[in-house]
């Protein structure tokens, strides 16, 4: 999953999006309609959008520096957090505000079918982009519903585009429902109604991809296959008798920093143990890829490790025994 940037998906709904833009702002010079305003400030924001998830992977691609000596993969995370703070302020907001203005002071609409026929435009060129955002995304997405493919995913950009390009989606509908109502019955109050729901799906949008990029940028674990699959390359590599911990994060979608605490056979010498976690470590990234950054300690058997609670201290189990020899021995 990690390993697609969704490079693709990003530039087709950013000519898209550029393109439907000038579309609807002509438009709505035409009818100042408040819908099609809210959905041509929709079209800039996902413009803008897509730019700053092409510039999130451009700066994630820098070489580490001694200030970030594990690089800047996260900036990936970061640039799309931007994203959800613009589509909720300059998308949620805007458009909301933009509805309640000419909820309460109603305008007659100019050049209506006009409107309606960008609007088609609009949803026949939005389809597309959509379609692309999600062929990109079943390729990482797999055996997964795509809800669960949103939630998990450790690459920003895909989640986004998919959640952009269906909300642009929705709100062309809603965009034209309101415009073609306000059209047939006079009352330009259902344009207005238009750019409230229009605001609302994006703010509740830009919320969702808002909480699921704070866990990414705070760190989230391997995914439950990633972690099962380091334990069993370490538990069945040589000399290695029991994994005893082993924890992970995500510094970026194919980035990933492990480390682990392993009990290793006792008459080994120190350039064994030196050896013998090198091939442990070999094999892991072998199997794993990403798992770029690898940290295997020896430990003495017995201790209870710092797992679940993420503490990370070790004490010693009551009445626990040791089978390597003492410093004195």
């Amino acid at each position: 999953m990690a390993g697609h940037s969704g490079k693709k998906a990003i530039v087709a709904a950013l000519l898209a999006n550029a393109g439907i833009a000038v579309a609807k702002f002509a438009a709505f010079l035409a009818t100042g309609a408040a819908s099609m305003l809210a959905e041509s400030i929709h079209s800039v924001a996902d413009s803008s959008n897509q730019g700053l998830l092409l510039l999130g992977q451009s700066r994630a691609r820098r070489r580490p520096s001694s200030e970030h000596p594990f690089g800047y993969a996260r900036e990936r995370y970061f640039w799309a957090f931007v994203v959800a703070i613009v589509l909720f302020t300059l998308g949620g907001v805007f458009s909301m505000f933009e509805g309640y203005e000419k909820l309460k002071h109603p305008e007659e609409l100019g050049s209506a079918w006009w409107a309606v026929g960008v609007l088609v435009f609009a949803i026949v060129v939005e389809s597309f982009s959509l379609r692309t955002a999600v062929k990109e995304s079943a390729q990482a997405k797999g055996s997964q519903s795509w809800w669960s493919f949103v939630r998990t995913a450790k690459t920003p950009e895909l989640p986004v585009v998919l959640l952009e390009d269906l909300g642009a989606l929705l709100g062309l509908v809603f965009a034209l429902v309101g415009v073609g109502l306000a059209e047939i019955t006079g009352n330009s109050r259902f344009d207005a109604l238009g750019s409230i729901v229009i605001g609302v799906l994006l703010a509740g949008i830009g919320i969702l991809l808002a909480i699921e990029m704070k866990g990414l940028l705070i760190g989230e674990s391997a995914s439950t296959p990633d972690m099962d699959a380091i334990r069993e390359t370490l538990g069945t590599s040589p000399h290695v008798r029991r994994v005893l911990d082993v924890k992970s994060q995500h510094l970026g979608p194919e980035e990933l920093l492990v480390a682990a605490k392993v009990e290793l056979d006792a008459e080994l010498s120190f350039g064994e143990v030196a050896r013998a976690i090198d091939d442990a470590e070999s094999r892991i990234r072998e199997r794993i890829p990403s798992a770029v950054h690898l940290y295997v300690e020896p430990d003495l058997p017995g201790r209870r490790q710092g797992g679940d609670d993420g503490s990370g201290v070790s004490e010693p189990a009551s009445g626990a025994s040791s089978s390597y020899p003492s410093p004195s021995a």
